[in-house]
């Protein structure tokens, strides 16, 4: 086979040059390795690590790999050693199969900082494939005039080695007719001919068997054969001749089968047979006769299967002519193929990821990809963008790498999401492209605070409310997602009258749900504000608040309450007097009552349920006043008992009751009288009017006693107050009014001259007792302008001294406030009303009943005050100290359309109407909301 020594030498010059070859490389800043053919898979290739100055167990935490184009992947990396191995059988026939030298770039990425190496891997040859002819036996026909020198080209042996084991050289069989010879070709290569040495004699030998051997320069050597039988032919004396000896011909790549390339042409001057020329292929290589066919008769060159410029850009071939006799030509074609843009780049994505933070800064790294284009010169040149606007830009690395990144900061609450579409365009014509899409999820960052729906929120829930119920709900929305839009609510702390807010109002912290902890009462507090607070679960958290305004609506929870008359503390029942001559319209008494409700619940009516003499007395609907409803006549009784009940308007309205009685009689001795000279129609009503007068005697000499004992202790009272106040810096004092002498009749108080009425104010107080004093007059309330004489009112601590002497005062009375007037339009409808009309509308608002209310307590307790007049002082409205000086205009109602003069078909409206110099018409006043408000 050969000398071992030989080879051991020949293998450690193929490892010297390897050496020499890798260390060249290296020292030219390029990574290359060389490696056998044929190799077991794992081969040792090269220690990559080392040359990428990295160590071994690096390979695999910074992400190294081998990005590799092809469908088959050729080395592979061992993260143990950090070497590159061979990942299966290396064949350089197959990989390099038209170049002598086989060198393969494979590219390494290193993916935490997205660096390419191009490493270059040369594929050295080994003798692992024989010289081989496409025939396995030939056929030659040999002229028997053929002169000795005649040459007949013989099949070329083919082998796919390289260098020295390639095809070295050809061996014929000794003959005596025969020789080989080599011809140079076009293409530099030697191709064998057979010679004729000696005149052939086909009588002798019709034919002849010869064998050609080719070997290679291997080791060991290689060799094949073919068979050569050699016909003796008759004469035939002329040779076909081509056109042209070679053929040249280009073609774009996109032809269609069975489409003409050329068409070659021979010409042979013989006749008949031996000048018929037949065409055929000689050396065709496999994948050359699949792609082209040719005519045998007519020598035309077609396409039989599919041009690829991209596989094969170049093809030889040698045609024959040969004639009826025998003898034949050769003529070469060469093809070349044209490229033609028939491939659309293509886009590789070679590192990606599918989310990226929003608010991100520009430049954030999406993916790494890698273009390319199989065709050449401008149809391979490829531009890659993107085409719609997006906040993403294509950036150019290295070779055909592009990295995309984002141009601006994202914005999750805008855009989701986003699908990118990538195209890569070349420049051929007509230009052609390829899509591709990359899907980036923005994810979330906490950005977005909750925000509410509404902002402020107004609510409205009924007072008595059920403790623990809800009323209400907040809702704020978040923008974010997952934990960053998890929002809970939560209440600012607080405090409502001295207890913390929490006591009174909670919240879901989940929901928003408001629930009330507390049965809400109108008439202790009317509204209350609050903030809730959303917060998110990010981090850091984001949190907003928003107000809610919570109004408690009143319900019909409290029943009228009569201020006068009032039930005196022994029991007995005042005596209102109706003169005997009153005309119908008379004014005996007003019953004065206040609802602590508000709006319709506090809108009261007066009705008289029940009377001793029915169609006597009517009672206002609205104001309350006891009138006469004809004149009296002498059959009526002298004692007149009525019940008058006080209704609100609420659902389901609520009243009270409170009994009058009315003696009809001038003043009290005519009472008496009249009651003395009354004769009993029979011995019965006799005695029984004897018993009432010495009743009415007795009683009235009690009530005396009683009065003057009260009158003591309420002196007393009134001093003790007095100092308390003082230490307390001020306020209302108990003052008692000028001594008055009641008489009793049957058990009833009466008045006698004046009505003499107590005040008891202390501060805070709310059980203090108001009686209105009236004098005695027959008509109306005389101002300071029709009278000299001023009224006595209850007095201040500043006038007690003066309070004996308060009926012959020469003080003039200060005149009334004249806001307290109302015009025809702006007179209220309620009690208030004094036009003796019970049609008056009521109030159609909360706040204008309210005010209502107010009034009438701004009048009952200004005219307890004894420094004030009937009119009030400018800038007060006199708050009673029943409801507490923390009560301001707006918390109490108004008494001042209930105050009436007893005795007198007058009100306070009608004397302030008179001291403007108008007369009061059916006891009409004209009034004026009063604007001024001041706590007492």
């Amino acid at each position: 086979m050969g000398n071992p020594l030989l080879r051991l030498d020949r293998r450690g010059l193929v490892l010297l040059y390897i050496f020499l070859r890798t260390l060249q490389e290296s020292e030219a800043g390029h990574i290359r390795y060389s490696v056998p053919e044929e190799t077991d898979k794992g081969f040792f290739v090269g220690n990559i690590s080392n040359d990428l100055g990295l160590e071994p167990w690096e390979l695999a935490e910074r992400g190294i790999r081998i990005i590799s184009r092809d469908r088959m992947q050729l080395f592979a990396l061992n993260p143990r050693s950090g070497s590159l191995i061979t990942a299966g059988r290396l064949d350089r026939e197959e990989l390099c199969e038209t170049v002598s030298s086989c060198f393969l770039n494979i590219e390494i990425l290193v993916e935490d900082t997205l660096k390419i190496y191009g490493v270059e891997v040369e594929i050295m040859d080994i003798n692992d494939n024989a010289p081989s002819f496409q025939e396995a036996e030939i056929e030659i026909k040999v002229s028997e005039h053929a002169s000795p020198g005649s040459r007949f080209p013989l099949p070329s042996a083919r082998d796919p080695d390289v260098g020295m084991n390639s095809l070295q050289r050809y061996q014929l069989n000794p003959n005596s007719y025969f020789s080989l010879q080599m011809r140079g070709g076009t293409d530099g290569a030697e191709n064998p001919e057979l010679v004729l040495e000696e005149s052939l004699d086909r009588e002798r030998e019709a034919a002849h068997h010869l064998l050609l051997t080719a070997f290679d320069g291997g080791d060991p050597i290689h060799q094949g054969a073919v068979a050569i039988h050699v016909v003796v032919l008759d004469v035939n004396d002329h040779v076909p001749k081509f056109t042209q000896s070679v053929y040249r011909v280009s073609i774009p790549e996109d032809l269609s089968s069975g489409t003409r390339v050329l068409m070659i042409n021979a010409t042979d001057p013989d006749e008949g047979i031996n000048g018929e020329v037949v065409y055929s292929f000689r050396n065709m290589e496999s994948k050359t006769s699949e792609i082209f066919q040719l005519d045998s008769q007519t020598g035309e060159v077609l396409i039989r299967g599919s041009l690829d410029f991209e596989k094969s850009r170049f093809y030889e071939m040698e045609i024959q002519g040969q004639d009826g006799g025998g003898l034949s030509t050769t003529a070469k074609v060469f093809i070349t193929v044209v490229d033609v843009n028939d491939n659309a780049p293509e886009i590789t994505i070679t590192s990606s990821t599918n989310s990226v933070l929003e608010n991100s800064p520009p430049g954030t790294v999406i993916a790494l990809l890698n273009v390319q284009d199989q065709d050449s010169g401008e149809n391979g040149q490829v531009s890659c963008f993107i085409p719609n606007s997006l906040p993403f830009k294509l950036e150019k690395t290295y070779g055909n790498y592009y990295k995309l990144i984002t141009n601006r900061m994202l914005d999750r609450e805008q855009v989701h999401s986003y699908n990118i579409t990538l195209v890569a365009k070349d420049q051929g014509f007509p230009p052609l492209s390829t899509e591709t899409h990359i899907s980036v999820k923005v994810a979330d960052d906490n950005d977005n605070p909750p925000t509410f729906v509404d902002s402020p929120y107004s609510v409205y829930i009924p007072e008595n409310n059920p403790r623990g119920a809800s009323f209400f709900s907040v809702m704020a929305l978040d923008l974010d997602s997952r934990e960053n839009s998890q929002v809970t609510y939560s209440l600012v702390e607080d405090t409502l009258q001295g207890a913390p807010l929490s006591s009174y109002i909670s919240i879901n912290s989940d929901t928003g749900t408001l629930y009330a902890l507390h049965s809400f009462d109108y008439e202790q507090f009317r509204d209350l504000q609050l903030w809730v607070t959303a917060k998110d679960s990010g981090n850091p958290s984001l949190s907003s608040n928003v107000s809610v305004s919570i109004f408690v609506l009143d319900q019909n929870d409290n029943a009228p309450e009569i201020l006068y008359p009032t039930l005196p503390i022994d029991g007995s029942t005042g005596v209102e007097l109706a003169p005997r001559y009153a005309e119908p319209g008379y004014l005996v008494t007003k019953v004065v009552a206040v609802d602590r409700d508000s709006g319709q619940n506090a809108w009261l009516s007066y009705h008289l349920l029940k009377a001793s003499e029915p169609g006597l007395f009517q009672v206002g609907l609205h104001t309350g006043e006891v009138r006469t409803a004809r004149a009296l006549l002498d059959r009526d009784a002298l004692k007149q008992s009525l019940v008058v009940a006080v209704q609100d308007h609420g659902q389901p309205p609520l009243s009270a009751t409170v009994t009058l009685t009315v003696a009809i009689a001038d003043s009290i001795p005519d009472v008496l009288a009249d009651l003395g000279s009354l004769e009993a129609p029979g011995d019965s009503q006799a005695s029984d009017l004897t018993l009432y007068l010495v009743v009415a005697v007795a009683a009235v000499s009690c009530v005396f006693l009683a009065f003057v004992i009260v009158l003591l202790a309420l002196r007393l009272r009134r001093w003790h107050a007095s100092r308390l106040l003082q230490v307390a810096g001020g306020g209302l004092l108990g003052v008692p009014a000028s001594a008055s002498q009641f008489v009793g009749v049957d058990g009833v108080r009466a008045f006698l001259q004046t009505y003499s009425h107590e005040v008891s104010l202390t501060a805070g107080s709310r059980e203090s007792h108001v009686i209105f004093p009236q004098p005695n007059y027959a008509d109306t309330l005389i101002s300071q302008y029709s009278c000299g004489k001023s009224e006595p009112l209850l007095i201040t601590e500043d006038s007690a001294a003066d309070l004996g002497n308060a009926d012959s005062t020469n003080n003039q009375q200060a005149p009334p406030n004249t806001d307290w007037r109302f015009s025809q339009a702006q007179r209220p409808g309620t009690s208030g009303s004094q036009n003796g009309d019970e049609t008056g509308t009521w109030p159609n608002n909360q706040f204008d009943t309210e005010m209502l209310q107010a009034m009438i307590l701004a009048s009952a307790s200004e005219a307890a005050d004894g420094s004030s007049t009937l009119g009030g002082g400018a800038g007060t409205m006199g708050l009673s100290a029943r409801y507490g000086p923390q009560f301001t205009l707006q918390h109490v109602p108004d008494y001042r359309q209930n105050v009436y003069i007893p005795g007198s078909n007058a009100t306070l409206t009608n004397a302030a109407g008179k001291r403007d110099g108008k007369a009061p018409a059916g006891g009409n006043g004209s009034k004026k909301k009063s604007g001024k408000k001041e706590k007492k």
